[in-house]
């Protein structure tokens, strides 16, 4: 659709904490997916849909566009199913349209279509107005990035992934997904305990998994935290007290700082920028990788290669 080719050509300054959201519609109600996360959208046609036998009730099937197969999800039927629908509030439009929108994704390397009521348009914003889930919905967290209020309603930004994990998962989370790393030899890993590293990751499950797999691996002195202000903030602590982190590994997509505004503040500080900083997103492409890089990035790899996070860290913290 136009108004998305148009707008990926307008490319947002890097590290500025910016990011645009197309604003879309499921039973009336306003949701929101990041733009860099959409590589067009397309009118709901029945007849490119292939079915697919014993698939998970949300997947309507495979979608043939200009000769691509694509996976199909319904994601009115998902989030109707996990009970996305009962919070927020309703839209200004979208309840008069039935499904007749497909937005064709791009993350983790694949891509997925997702069919919705409506869309509506694109806004810009910044992450500083994006607020995490209230814990009073504890159990819907997972699902969202956060909500936004744009012209006095609120837009709730539904974490795509977990959807996608959700369905082709058999309902299993990355968090809870098996990852499995090499058990490092005890010499490596007494370097690596000696390694102290910060996380910043919005998603609970996610940042638990990857945590994990980090102390596992002989990272012990890993902290986590849910987004880029207080990675930073944590980051100003340790510096008050001398003991800086030697390697920071972010999201992208976070409430209140997102990770490349974080590797800036970090990179345009004399007594900061010597900190690593690897980029650990979903968004990582072709526009992203080269916004990594303005903003002073060490490195950057696509979730969900856990190893790949392993081995970057070891080659900046271990090797000569």
């Amino acid at each position: 659709m136009t108004m998305v080719q148009k707008n990926k050509g307008i490319l947002l300054e890097a590290g500025t904490n910016e990011f645009e959201i197309l604003e879309y519609y499921l039973q009336g109600q306003s949701f929101g997916i990041n733009v860099h996360k959409l590589r067009e959208i397309v009118p709901y046609d029945t007849g490119e849909l292939t079915r697919l036998p014993d698939a998970h009730p949300s997947l309507l099937g495979t979608l043939l566009l200009r000769g691509d197969t694509i996976p199909l999800i319904d994601l009115a039927r998902h989030t109707g199913k996990v009970g996305l629908l009962s919070v927020g509030s309703v839209g200004n439009g979208g309840s008069g349209r039935n499904r007749q929108v497909v937005l064709v994704c791009e993350f983790n390397d694949e891509v997925i279509a997702f069919l919705v009521d409506g869309v509506d348009q694109i806004h810009r914003l910044s992450w500083s107005q994006v607020k995490p889930m209230d814990r009073f919905f504890e159990a819907y967290r997972p699902r969202f990035t956060g909500t936004v209020t744009v012209a006095e309603r609120d837009i709730l930004i539904v974490d795509m992934e977990h959807i996608a994990y959700e369905v082709f998962g058999n309902g299993a989370s990355f968090g809870e997904s098996s990852i499995e790393v090499e058990v490092p030899a005890p010499e490596r890993k007494r370097h690596r305990a000696d390694v102290k590293l910060f996380f910043a990751e919005d998603s609970t499950l996610i940042r638990q998994g990857i945590l994990r797999v980090l102390i596992n691996a002989g990272y012990e002195q890993v902290q986590g935290f849910g987004d880029g202000l207080a990675c930073w903030n944590a980051i100003q602590q340790a510096r008050e007290q001398g003991v800086l982190p030697t390697l920071v590994v972010s999201d992208i997509e976070m409430p209140e700082l997102d990770g490349l505004a974080l590797c800036r503040r970090i990179k345009e500080d004399p007594q900061l920028r010597h900190i690593r900083v690897v980029m650990y997103s979903s968004l990582i492409n072709e526009n992203t990788s080269h916004k990594c890089d303005e903003v002073g990035a060490d490195a950057y790899t696509s979730k969900p290669d856990v190893t790949k996070v392993v081995s970057l860290v070891d080659r900046f913290c271990l090797e000569p």
